[in-house]
């Protein structure tokens, strides 16, 4: 190897790494912040009501049967646009990635024939002894990993209550003879 190539390379490396230095130095002096008094950060927590590690009692889910009888099952419709990607509306309730919902609304969990549910949504069904009625469904749509822990369904889930009356009123609908609304 020749020796000037070497001071090149030798030369053009240490070049820019003085270049970086400085640039480290000089950016330090412009952008410089002070450290903190203490480290961390201080989390205030609410005084009394409960002893330390006491488990935080979740709200009881919002009950959709009131809303059905004045839910639009034309919004509903546009809301089944999310559910469309993995599952059928119509009369042959064909499976796609999930089990068609032809006739949905009080059948019995897990019962969709030629349909693979996962061991979560089988164990979950008891048998066929679990139905899907309008309660079943809204609290199934609103978390349904949270409702059926370890189910395959991958939706996010629907927060609104006002989303989930109109999406069920539109699946009442999808059905040979659409099911009673549930007496308020």
């Amino acid at each position: 190897m020749n020796s000037s190539y070497f001071n090149s390379a030798a030369g053009g490396f240490l070049g820019i790494l003085f270049v970086l230095m400085t640039l480290s130095i000089v950016s330090e002096g412009i952008y410089h912040t002070a450290a903190p008094e203490t480290e961390g950060f201080m989390i205030e927590v609410a005084e009394g009501g409960g002893e330390a590690g006491a488990p935080v009692e979740e709200a009881a889910p919002e009950l959709v049967a009131p809303l059905l009888a004045s839910a639009d099952p034309a919004k509903g419709e546009a809301i089944f646009k999310k559910c469309a990607a993995c599952h059928t509306n119509d009369a042959a309730s064909a499976n796609k990635v999930g089990p068609g919902l032809w006739n949905i609304v009080n059948r019995p969990v897990a019962t969709h024939e030629g349909f693979k549910y996962s061991a979560a949504m089988t164990e979950f069904s008891q048998g066929g002894t679990v139905a899907w009625d309008y309660e079943q469904l809204s609290q199934f749509v609103t978390a349904p990993k949270k409702h059926v822990p370890g189910t395959s369904m991958g939706f996010a889930g629907l927060k609104k209550i006002e989303d989930r009356a109109d999406l069920l009123a539109y699946l009442r609908t999808v059905a040979d003879t659409p099911a009673p609304l549930p007496a308020e």
